[in-house]
């Protein structure tokens, strides 16, 4: 039997433990956090993402976790609309509407499908090259920072911050008539549904990095926007809102493979939050790679190459527009001919 080491028990590298786990290999997850990290606020998984986990037997687990996202609209901050959200077409075109859920409840679902004992948590990775020579396969899942792809690949690709700090949080007993985003000079203010009663709220400012800002300051940010804005960051509890710097890689990586070594998610190709793809794409990966390996058993560097010719080049397309729309949504000048130009997209 085939043995596989995973670097990361986020999205994707639990995933990846299942997928592989599926077509025969002994797995071992090594997480560098005392424990599995879930926490965060809402994901929006489309039809393709919520094809790869049917493929792993969890497609009806996954539809009763989730609510579907089928209506929202792009707005000024006095509430005038510009463009609707392309839910409608995503449904169309993918067969199934965006499906909305906490990061928590999909981080919990996939930990009931991997045998607990495979995961080691605590662990710090200080001889990559020894993990190499050990297992068949090493999978570098460990995020933006990523160890594994310091070790083995371009060292010139590094995290870079892309000028927005991200707060999340969520509201509950509360569901607004209108969803969707807001976007006003520099920053921008979005709502989803998270579960029945339970709305998430996201809102991305550009600021400096190292900035110190507290909600109080938030709320002054978004102060006079239309309702409810004021209302919901009213009822934000400081000790329940997320905050953090964006960080995306630059420059891409000429392949997320290299030998035995693979890289999927945030290691490969973290992006900004613009497009809602991030965990999509760690669910795309990991169950691509899986399919390769199913595909080519005799050969790991060769599945290896065929998952990096499927997935390379998709996901370096998001991130180009992640990284676009993060521009678009936040820009500080030439709010009315952005705002023009949104009215006139087919979203």
């Amino acid at each position: 039997m085939r043995n596989a080491v995973i670097v990361g028990a986020g999205v994707g590298g639990l995933t990846a433990a299942i997928a592989l786990r599926a077509i025969g290999w002994k797995v071992s997850v090594f997480e560098r956090w005392p424990r599995v990290v879930a926490e965060g606020t809402a994901l929006g998984l489309r039809p393709d993402a919520q094809a790869a986990l049917a493929t792993l037997k969890l497609g009806e687990r996954l539809r009763e976790r989730t609510v579907p996202y089928r209506r929202a609209q792009i707005r000024t901050p006095g509430g005038r609309r510009l463009a609707d959200l392309p839910l409608g077409r995503i449904e169309r075109r993918g067969g199934a509407p965006v499906r909305m859920l906490s990061r928590v409840s999909l981080i919990e679902l996939l930990l009931e499908e991997v045998d607990q004992e495979t995961i080691s948590t605590g662990v710090k990775i200080t001889d990559p090259a020894g993990l190499r020579a050990e297992y068949d396969l090493v999978i570098g899942a460990d995020g933006v920072r990523s160890a594994v792809r310091q070790a083995f690949f371009d060292p010139t690709t590094r995290p870079r911050y892309a000028g927005i700090v991200a707060w999340r949080g969520v509201v509950e007993g509360f569901e607004p008539q209108d969803y969707g985003e807001t976007w006003g000079r520099g920053q921008m203010f979005g709502m989803t549904p998270q579960a029945p009663g339970v709305t998430n709220w996201y809102a991305p400012v550009r600021a400096p990095a190292g900035t110190r800002e507290t909600l109080d300051d938030l709320r002054a940010r978004f102060a006079g926007w239309h309702e409810p804005i004021p209302r919901v960051l009213a009822a934000a509890d400081e000790g329940t809102v997320l905050r953090h710097e964006v960080h995306d890689l630059a420059p891409p990586l000429a392949s997320y493979v290299t030998g035995n070594v693979a890289l999927i998610g945030d290691a490969a190709h973290a992006m900004t939050p613009a497009l809602g793809q991030g965990a999509c794409q760690a669910l795309l990966d990991a169950t691509e790679l899986a399919a390769c390996l199913r595909d080519h058993p005799g050969d790991v560097e060769q599945a290896l190459r065929a998952y990096d010719a499927k997935r390379r080049p998709a996901t370096q397309r998001i991130v180009t527009a992640a990284r676009w729309m993060t521009r678009l949504a936040g820009a500080d000048r030439l709010t009315g001919p952005r705002n023009a130009l949104m009215r006139l997209l087919p979203m």
